[in-house]
């Protein structure tokens, strides 16, 4: 019996040792396989495991005006998240933070709220504010709270230049949407870097571990033509015009003769980007470049600068011009002039006369007519490379009708415009004859701090001497023709009024809407800058010199004020002396 028991206890030891020798062989053989055989391939997934390839995002870069003085520029801002399954009462914690984050505490209490692992609190948020945050969530010991860092592009002049710098998506992506911002996105962007790093499981880097970093190149600075106090003076100027004429909305643009950079490109009602939450797509607008109307009697200037330069008229030439005119099927006046009265060239322009310049079209012809406003750039881009610029219209002179067409664009009619354009034609005359395309951006500076400056177009269009002789028609316009509102005290000024009926696309010329404008150079004998103002439908009435009332729908009377206001700020900023100084 013993012996039996012997045996079953040997046997059952030797069945153990059996098993544990199996084992151990099975578990060499497995560490043989790991460290030997397979020991790459396991090196391998556990490096993938540690390594980590990084992006390293690029600073975009910062929009200046013309004085270095930034315009938009991206800050280090808060990003506050929570972890709702971890708050301990979300009641409290978004009674103590709603109130310095500027949030509704209801809403942020709903946030906080259930079972979920991930939710936005704030985000672009100032870092102080963030960091009064972060010292309460501290202070209170509330749970569930993180705080982070992220991009924030930040607008320091709010409202000023707005429609011209634009703005960005408020995302990941920090993509421009408006403006410069979305003109120059791919260079404001830079270029991504990339860093390779190994970090143990709880996402530190490893002493002596790899690293390797590509650095991010930074954006472009872009710096802009643009003047702050001219910008500002004509800001300021046409915010007041709007709700003193009755004007829906309008632009001001101020053009340095000589180079064609853009001083001032202002539109209202404007928006600040930093907190366009509630703010009109419509207002995002730029309308210097994007709204198109028919100019009126401004575009006379080229109708008598084409004519001047054939040698067809001189300022003296005299017309005999009745009070009514009619062509076809259209009678053609001007206003407040009902006898035939015999004008020369000079008191044509002065008095705005529609009848006198179609006579003086009707020597030129309809070709030599067109070729001159294409080389004033009308039914062209100027060039500036912004979002939303129009062309124009300028129909070829090959479909001109042998009747009408010809007269009706010699004062202004059948050719769209945007202002920039007409600013564009003033500054030609200014700059004796030649066309400089107008830009918004002076210098672009790349991330590696090289300069460089777009290269400009130039062309002469009509002569010296005619460029003379029509800013000299000019300034009789200010002095005693329809322009006397547009004198700027210490300043001689040359310039010319428009107005035009409002067309309504796709309904007609509105009848009771009109588009008053007025576009003029400063000092006229010596010229620095062109200045075109352009309002929409301005309504009502005002008393002229004379006590009677006179329509704000005519550019002399509407529009020819804030020229006149801009102008003389401008002159100021920029050192220019008054006459005889």
């Amino acid at each position: 019996m013993r012996r039996r028991q012997g045996r079953g206890r040997n046997a059952r030891v030797l069945v153990v040792g059996a098993v544990l020798v199996v084992g151990w062989f099975a578990l060499g053989y497995r560490l043989f396989q790991v460290q030997a055989i397979e020991a790459d391939t396991y090196a391998a997934d556990g490096f993938d495991q540690r390594v980590r390839h990084e992006d390293l995002p690029a600073d975009r870069g910062t929009i200046y005006d013309r004085d270095g003085v930034e315009l938009a520029v991206t800050v280090e801002a808060v990003t506050i998240t929570a972890n709702p399954s971890q708050v301990e009462d979300p009641t409290v914690t978004a009674s103590v933070l709603a109130p310095v984050l500027g949030l509704d505490a209801d809403t942020l209490r709903e946030r906080l709220s259930g079972d979920g692992q991930f939710a936005y609190i704030a985000r672009g948020v100032d870092k102080e504010v963030g960091d009064r945050a972060a010292a309460i969530v501290d202070q209170l010991g509330l749970t569930g709270i993180s705080f982070g860092t992220e991009p924030k592009r930040t607008y320091p002049a709010g409202s000023l230049a707005a429609q011209l710098v634009g703005f960005i998506r408020a995302d990941e992506t920090q993509s421009g949407l408006e403006g410069v911002e979305f003109a120059f996105d791919d260079a404001l962007t830079g270029t991504p870097g990339i860093q390779i790093v190994e970090r143990d499981q709880y996402g530190t880097p490893i002493p002596q571990g790899e690293l390797l970093v590509e650095p991010a190149v930074p954006g472009d600075d872009i710096v802009l033509t643009i003047d702050r106090g001219i910008q500002y003076a004509a800001e300021q100027a046409l915010a007041a015009a709007l709700p003193a004429t009755g004007a829906t909305g309008g632009t001001v643009i101020v053009l340095d003769v000589d180079t064609g950079e853009v001083l001032a490109m202002a539109t209202a009602p404007g928006f600040d980007p930093n907190d366009r939450g509630g703010a009109s797509a419509d207002l995002f607008r730029n309308r210097a470049i994007t709204d198109l109307y028919e100019p009126g009697s401004t575009l006379k200037v080229v109708t008598i600068a084409a004519a001047l330069d054939k040698g067809i008229v001189s300022p003296g030439t005299k017309f005999e011009v009745p009070p009514k005119l009619l062509i076809h099927d259209k009678t053609y006046t001007d206003v407040g002039r009902t006898a035939q009265e015999e004008m020369n060239v000079a008191e044509i322009v002065a008095q705005s006369s529609n009848i006198g310049t179609i006579m003086v079209q009707s020597l030129l012809g309809n070709p030599d007519h067109y070729e001159y406003l294409r080389r004033f750039g009308l039914g062209s881009s100027t060039g500036t490379g912004l979002p939303g610029e129009a062309t124009g219209t300028l129909h070829p002179v090959a479909t001109w009708c042998e009747t009408t067409c010809g007269p009706s664009t010699a004062i202004g009619y059948r050719v769209d415009v945007t202002p920039l354009q007409m600013a564009a034609v003033f500054a030609a005359i200014a700059n004796d004859g030649v066309w400089v395309e107008p830009h918004v951006v002076k210098e672009i500076i790349d991330g590696h701090g090289n300069r460089s400056t777009p290269d400009r177009v130039e062309r002469p269009v009509v002569s010296t001497r005619t460029a003379e002789t029509m800013r000299i028609l000019l300034q009789g316009v200010v002095e005693v023709g329809t322009g006397t509102r547009a004198a700027v005290d210490g300043y001689t000024v040359g310039g010319k009024t428009g107005t035009t009926e409002k067309l309504i696309p796709g309904v007609g010329y509105s009848p009771t809407d009109r588009i008053a404008s007025f576009i003029g150079i400063a000092p006229i004998d010596r010229p620095e800058i062109v200045v075109a103002v352009v309002l929409d439908s301005p309504h009502g009435e005002v008393l002229n010199e004379n006590g009677k009332p006179t329509k704000l729908e005519y550019g002399g009377v509407s529009a020819a004020p804030v020229f006149a206001e801009v102008v003389e700020a401008a002159l100021h900023q920029l050192g220019v002396a008054p006459d005889g100084g």
